[in-house]
């Protein structure tokens, strides 16, 4: 029989503030290695002569796994606690990025592909599961928007880095191995962690399946506007994340310059981030902000495609940045405060997978519809999918309101 669950104990304030630092270090690296593969990734599959068809299969691969195991990976990280899963998600993108460099073609960078995202979904869901119990309220904004800050910053330098390396060597392979070099890191500060995060937690299995992340979804209106906000938001930035720099290739634009340009949306996320509980303030509370964000996600899109001018494109990324700035962090917040110690885990699995989902597909709907009709048309046509996306959310918290 299934024994109770005791409640938790408050986390001491000196363990609260390292595991925040480490994880936060950890994820931080992570991110480096993802925003690097954002730069050397399209440069590589180009060379390879890849299609823009192409393009999308491979841009898709890291998040088909992710797509298929999040929800199975959450209630994991409840089980064996954040540190385990963090270490072998870190040794898993080190493999991933050895196989491509091992495995010259379409071969290697899909398999690779296939476990970095793997890894990278392994250490995103049990940091945010341990960043999660550490409060509520503006104290959760806070550390959710310091945490991004930090994963920002690993997305500004990242994109540089890479760009910079691509230049000098006239090849991505010392790009991919500075990429595992990285990875390692991370797996160092993972193993870091103390206190609950090394620890598990005995829940009921019906708790954290498909099963109960499917009833959450259904009562839950705090997870349904998370959820919702997940996929608008991601599939902007996947859409600006991976064709920006195929679109820069495009127009003849050099890897460092690409690389700041794919730097600049980070950096506004970045600077921004901080500050989210007084942004939220300013303007009136998490549902006006909401929407703000989405009116500068699809600004940002729809203009992006006519532009061929590098400030102009810059510009832009900005306004895409500055909305994910806002609305990733919210729309965690939201579910960690809609939901119990138990199911968090689960719940956050829940969302990566609609994350991973959208990551997914996004490219491969944009690759179609660039093959059809050119970058300028597919930029704008995801434009109008965020401002239709943002018009509906506004519906639906109307009628949450009047209910």
């Amino acid at each position: 029989m299934q024994r109770d669950i005791e409640p938790l104990s408050p986390v001491p304030l000196s363990e609260s503030e390292r595991n925040f630092r480490v994880v936060c270090i950890a994820l931080t690296c992570a991110l480096v290695v993802h925003s690097m593969l954002l730069v050397a990734v399209p440069v590589y599959a180009l060379k390879l002569g890849a299609s823009p068809l192409m393009l999308g299969v491979v841009f898709s691969a890291p998040y088909l796994l992710p797509l298929l195991l999040a929800i199975p990976l959450g209630g994991m990280v409840t089980r064996y606690g954040g540190r385990s899963l963090m270490i072998a998600g870190a040794v898993m993108m080190m493999a991933g990025l050895l196989l491509i460099v091992a495995f010259r073609g379409y071969g290697g960078l899909l398999a690779g592909q296939l476990l970095i995202g793997l890894g990278q979904l392994q250490m995103v869901l049990a940091g945010q599961s341990v960043i999660s119990s550490l409060g509520t309220g503006p104290v959760l904004e806070r550390y959710f928007g310091w945490y991004t800050t930090w994963l920002s910053g690993g997305q500004v330098v990242g994109p540089l880095i890479a760009g910079a390396l691509i230049d000098f060597g006239e090849t991505t392979r010392p790009a991919f191995f500075s990429m595992a070099g990285v990875a390692l890191i991370c797996v160092f500060f993972a193993s870091r962690l103390t206190g609950k995060a090394r620890r598990g937690m005995r829940v009921d299995l019906r708790k954290t399946g498909f099963r109960a992340q499917s009833r959450l979804l259904k009562s839950s209106s705090g997870a349904q506007i998370s959820v919702a906000v997940t996929i608008t938001s991601i599939f902007a930035l996947s859409v600006h994340g991976s064709y920006l720099p195929a679109y820069l290739e495009d127009l003849d634009v050099a890897a460092s310059t690409i690389g700041v340009l794919v730097s600049l949306r980070a950096v506004a996320s970045m600077l921004i981030r901080p500050f989210i509980a007084r942004v939220i303030a300013a303007v009136g509370g998490r549902q006006i902000a909401m929407l703000v964000s989405l009116a500068a996600l699809s600004t940002g899109l729809v203009l992006l495609g006519f532009s061929e001018h590098v400030l102009m494109i810059g510009l832009f990324s900005v306004f895409v940045g500055v909305g994910c700035g806002v609305l990733q962090p919210l729309s965690i917040v939201i579910l960690a405060e809609s939901v119990t110690d138990e199911q968090r885990s689960g719940a956050l699995g829940m969302r990566m997978m609609a994350n991973r989902g959208i990551n997914f597909l996004a490219p491969l709907l944009f690759g179609i519809m660039l093959e059809l009709a050119g970058f300028g048309a597919s930029f704008f046509t995801a434009g109008v999918l965020v401002a239709i996306a943002g018009y509906l959310l506004f519906r639906f918290l109307q009628r949450l309101e009047s209910s």
